[in-house]
């Protein structure tokens, strides 16, 4: 599928271009606020050709499509408004609020920088190791120029984050930016570097190191932004457009370095004191936590409130010793994803993980982990042990990070320092985590998709070989009361497909499901959400209450039968809670499957919209006794 095609039917399936509030990048995941999540047909997305996971994480509605995510980026912004910041903003979502709101902002915030980070940071460390080993003279000009290319992102950091901080909170950039640029300004840094006492009109200014810095200039663009919508509302149309910018300069720049430029770097310099401390407790411990976890993070959006801290080491310290633990995840869940192809006879799955384990050791992780090992489950918990391994041996090691960068083979040179200390720990790290995890995955063994294929097919075969010559036509009468949907709407892909069989939908107005006709329980599920009939003339209907219902545990629904029972068209098989299963964030639409349709001719639906329980439903066609 070409990148155009696939952007358009993204943007179609998030609810369109009017349903999108913003949208930026990071390496492989487009990362969408939209303005209503229920217009997004998450489903569709995961099925469609290119898409690896579709995950609804900090507020943002994230479509997971590997290395080539910056050419559907720009695709998107050919085919759309979606990248111009003119775009109609009105009526936006309501903000995320507590954890899942800090993480929405950090991630947009730094997501749009990640890859010229990483670009950076490698070059960094490309020329951290030329200088240490006597290739290029700190004093060449030759290096001057590659450092002054390899540092300038970060010493100018404050502009960048003025310009993303200022796209979130819809602030002008171009003030945002000013703001940015007063507070690393050569006068400025003068006076801190001379140590000259500092006053605003007789206000003592406790001047700091601004370049590098992450948390002032986003407090500061954060305010900045909600002056600036209210000076625009509360100035004359005629002079807001330069008297608004001016009174924003005025109160901002001095505002910065009085309180918010101060207050952010003691609260970063805190923060990074505080793992520093961990890991200076217990290098092992801590090394194996950063290790086993990293990954558990970056699925739930939560590595975001590290990736400053990490920043912020290297621009204070010129080190960091937190992050290089978190390589051994990465590694641990590339040789997770290892173990799968080796064990693996399903060849889809063989090429998958094999594509998977290459792209996860430049770092991209995401193919690995939801496309092998996450829906495995036993890959994915052997990536954890081999992390916290590794983890362990990096930490002890006292390996240390002097530039940013995603960890991965190409930035490994960013972990290396000054007579290289460190360094070959966090080699043996990152091959112990991933040889660990690979042999772990392949002891452990996982549900490999071609045994349960076969298992099917074989199960199948037989219940076809005894029930072919017994089908004869019959007709199915509504087990519940509710609006018709089409089979290919349910928002599950196993029912959505026909893979389990062909029917129909409701979406029930009541909660009762009664016997579709006259027959036998052949299924009473534990956890209630689920029964199966069979007719007197072989017919077999599953009845499934909602989507992913199986997971209440049986809360919200009361069954009135047993396997074996035998019942009559209309008997009350079972009642739940319609209600308090959609506030727990469950859909109650209910597929009703003939499981045995590959021996029926047709299985023709009669009736649409509106249905009352015990209407004819389906008519099933046998054509003569066998198809």
């Amino acid at each position: 599928m070409s990148q155009e095609k696939l952007a358009k039917e993204i943007v179609e399936l998030v609810g369109g271009e009017k349903n999108v509030e913003s949208l930026v990048h990071c390496a492989t995941r487009l990362r969408f606020v939209l303005k209503d999540d229920a217009k997004a047909d998450k489903a569709k997305l995961e099925k469609t050709e290119g898409i690896i996971a579709v995950k609804e994480n900090g507020g943002q509605f994230q479509v997971v499509v590997g290395n080539k995510v910056p050419e559907v980026y720009s695709a998107i912004g050919q085919i759309s408004n979606i990248l111009d910041d003119s775009t109609d903003k009105e009526k936006p979502r309501k903000a995320a609020k507590g954890l899942g709101g800090i993480i929405d902002i950090i991630s947009s915030i730094f997501a749009p920088l990640l890859g010229v980070m990483a670009g950076a940071g490698i070059l960094k460390g490309l020329l951290l190791i030329a200088s240490n080993i006597g290739w290029l003279e700190t004093t060449e000009t030759t290096y001057t120029i590659l450092y002054a290319a390899a540092d300038s992102l970060f010493y100018f950091l404050p502009l960048l984050l003025a310009v993303t901080t200022a796209r979130k909170f819809q602030g002008n950039m171009f003030v945002a930016m000013t703001i940015a640029g007063a507070l690393i300004y050569p006068s400025i840094v003068t006076l801190k570097s001379e140590g000259t006492p500092t006053d605003f009109f007789g206000i003592p200014v406790i001047l700091m190191n601004y370049s590098s810095t992450v948390i002032p200039i986003i407090l500061a663009v954060i305010v900045m932004s909600k002056l600036e919508k209210f000076f625009n509302k509360t100035l004359h149309d005629s002079v807001k457009n330069f008297v608004t910018p001016l009174f924003l300069l005025v109160i901002m720049v001095p505002l910065t370095l009085l309180v918010f430029g101060p207050f952010g770097v003691y609260v970063g310099n805190g923060i990074a004191a505080g793992l520093v401390a961990a890991f200076g407790f217990s290098p092992l411990l801590a090394g194996a936590v950063m290790g086993a976890s990293w990954q558990l993070l970056v699925i739930f959006g939560i590595h975001w409130g590290l990736i400053p801290v990490f920043i912020n080491n290297v621009a204070v310290y010129g080190q960091d010793g937190v992050k290089p633990a978190a390589t051994a995840s990465i590694f641990a869940q590339t040789g997770a994803a290892f173990g799968v192809m080796l064990k693996t006879k399903n060849k889809k799955l063989k090429t998958l993980a094999g594509s998977s384990t290459l792209t996860a050791l430049f770092g991209i992780t995401e193919p690995a982990i939801y496309g092998v090992t996450l829906p495995l489950k036993r890959p994915f918990i052997a990536g954890v042990i081999g992390g916290a391994v590794g983890g362990a041996i990096i930490g002890q090691a006292g390996t240390l990070a002097f530039a940013s960068g995603a960890p991965g083979l190409l930035t490994l040179p960013i972990f290396y320092g000054p007579g290289g200390q460190g360094f070959p720990g966090l080699i043996l790290g990152i091959v112990v985590s991933f040889v660990v995890s690979a042999v772990l995955t392949y002891i452990m063994g996982f549900k490999d998709p071609v045994e349960e294929e076969t298992k099917t097919e074989s199960t199948t075969s037989a219940q076809q070989s005894v029930r072919a010559t017994n089908a004869s036509d019959e007709n199915v009468f509504s087990p519940i009361e509710g609006t018709i949907v089409e089979l290919s709407e349910v928002p599950d892909p196993a029912f959505a497909s026909g893979a389990m069989g062909k029917g129909i939908a409701i979406e029930p107005t009541v909660g009762r499901v009664v016997a579709p006709f006259d027959g036998t329980v052949t299924v009473a599920f534990k956890k209630k959400h689920a029964l199966a009939v069979v007719s007197d003339t072989g017919a077999e209907i599953l009845v499934h209450v909602g989507v992913d219902t199986v997971k209440l545990d049986g809360q919200h629904f009361v069954s009135h039968i047993k396997e074996g029972d035998r019942v009559q068209a209309g008997d009350l098989l079972l009642e739940f809670d319609i209600t308090q299963i959609k506030a727990a964030g469950y859909h109650t639409v209910t597929p009703i499957i003939v499981t045995n349709s590959a021996n029926y001719e047709e299985v023709i639906p009669q009736a649409t919209g509106q249905i009352s329980s015990q209407e004819l439903l389906l008519k099933l066609s046998s054509g003569n006794g066998q198809k």
